[in-house]
């Protein structure tokens, strides 16, 4: 069953996908849109997810360090939930503590110019999203 993971933000959206098997997530793209309008990013979400033949969700939940969920938190419950209405798929939220921070992390250590971090940053971040999730349900 093939996975697509999302990082939400409030201008960005990082996209990855699961091989067939589900063990290794790839980063697909970063979709810009505007968090208050869903369907600036729907013709995209839509696209990948027919291409890739996706089943099921997952998304970045962003807790506070002390597990309690903030505005970020309902955001992406909020995104999760319209990803089950709009496209029916299964969706799953994973905690997202700290990836883009590692994300950060290993794109400077591959001495990525900060410019270039910008344009893959949520992406990266969306594939760590997944990558933990298919980790922890193998």
């Amino acid at each position: 069953m093939k996975k697509i993971g999302f990082d939400v933000g409030e201008k960005t959206i990082g996209v990855a996908v699961s091989d067939a098997l589900g063990w290794t997530a790839q980063g697909v793209t970063t979709i810009k849109w505007d968090e208050k309008d869903y369907s600036t990013a729907e013709p995209e979400i839509e696209k990948i997810i027919s291409e890739y033949n996706i089943e099921e969700a997952v998304v970045g939940l962003p807790k506070n360090m002390n597990g309690t969920i903030g505005e970020r938190g309902e955001a992406s419950q909020a995104f999760a939930k319209y990803l089950e209405d709009r496209f029916s798929l299964r969706t799953v939220l994973w905690d997202e503590r700290l990836t883009t921070m590692a994300a950060e992390r290993v794109l400077l250590e591959a001495d990525m110019s900060r410019k270039k971090r910008k344009k893959v940053i949520d992406k990266m971040a969306a594939v760590m999203i997944l990558q933990g999730y298919l980790d922890a349900n193998k």
